[in-house]
């Protein structure tokens, strides 16, 4: 705490003063008195509360008078604060979820340990703006580009395989991923589009969406999503659902060339920790510029003071009427 007018704690001078002037005048007797034939039965009953009470007027007084200096010579504090600001990041999840997804090389599958994974990468960016496209045999936005973590998340949470046609059309799920970019004023425009397949459908071809993404400027990252070799996959038959292998297929010559035209990397996931590492490793990557500016905040206490004041002068009005009605 400090003051703003710290001159003014001079006045303090006038209650000290008040105070020892009240102590003088009660030592010299200067106060009203009886005279009695004898004072035995005042020493015998020893001090009585009265005696006390009687100076509680003139302290709240002096306490009062003290508050009202101390408000008037403006105390305050102040706290650093620190103001960050952060270069604009837009981030589009492009996500494969067609039925091969549902591979149990991860833990459940493949979809539930992408969904899962994302969920935590959209938690860690609280400052960018983040959408979802979803592709499978077609493609379509999930979510647009927003601020809203709890819209995104419960959004994510709602992805499933059977909301569309199946089939994996890559260069159709980058295009809708570039749209929701296209009047993006952020300095850095980011795709992470991650697939499990073989660009097999749609109308656009995966290096021609990824030409568009480099003229508007965005870097797009992509994951292969499978484990090397044979993954289990449930499969409906006459019996009831039975896991069989299936050959794993993933085009990484072209999601490399997607990556590499963009200015951004391949990665390949075999499993949940892997993944969990390429989002990590993603994230530190496009750690947002910021600026950090400390500036102090102040906080007024006179009121405070005031309030204490107020409340000792209304102390002493309700004393001093009691103390008038008192035999």
């Amino acid at each position: 705490m400090f003051f703003e007018y710290p001159y003014l704690l001079w006045l303090l001078v006038i209650p000290a003063l008040l105070v020892a002037l009240y102590i003088y005048r009660e030592a010299s007797g200067r106060t009203p008195h009886l005279r009695v034939s004898a004072a035995a039965p005042w020493k015998a009953g020893g001090a009585s509360v009265m005696s006390v009470v009687r100076h509680l007027p003139f302290a709240f007084r002096a306490l009062a008078l003290t508050m009202l200096v101390i408000a008037i010579a403006r105390p305050r504090s102040s706290t650093q604060v620190e103001r960050t600001d952060t270069e604009g990041i837009d981030i589009v999840l492009a996500m494969d979820v067609s039925t091969s997804m549902l591979a149990q090389d991860f833990t459940p599958n493949r979809l539930s340990a992408a969904k899962d994974i994302a969920i935590e990468f959209i938690a860690q960016r609280p400052t960018d703006r983040m959408g979802i496209v979803v592709f499978a045999g077609e493609s379509y936005t999930q979510c647009p580009l927003t601020t809203d973590r709890a819209t995104l998340i419960n959004l994510m949470k709602e992805v499933q395989t059977d909301l569309i046609e199946d089939g994996t059309a890559i260069g159709n799920g980058l295009a809708t991923a570039v749209a929701r970019m296209a009047n993006s004023d952020a300095k850095s425009r980011v795709i992470i589009l991650l697939t499990d397949g073989v660009n097999n459908r749609g109308e656009i071809a995966p290096l021609t969406a990824a030409e568009i993404a480099k003229t508007y400027g965005v870097r797009v990252y992509t994951i292969g999503v499978g484990a090397n070799g044979m993954a289990p996959y449930p499969v409906i038959t006459p019996w009831g659902m039975e896991t069989r292998k299936i050959q794993v297929e993933i085009d990484e010559d072209l999601l490399r060339g997607i990556a590499s035209s963009t200015g951004g990397r391949y990665f390949r996931a075999t499993d949940n920790t892997k993944l969990a590492e390429i989002y990590g490793e993603i994230n530190r990557m496009e750690k947002a510029k910021t600026t950090v500016e400390s500036f102090p905040v102040y906080q007024e206490l006179f009121v405070k003071f005031g309030l204490i004041a107020l409340v000792c002068l209304l102390a002493e009005l309700l004393l001093r009427l009691l103390l008038r009605r008192m035999p």
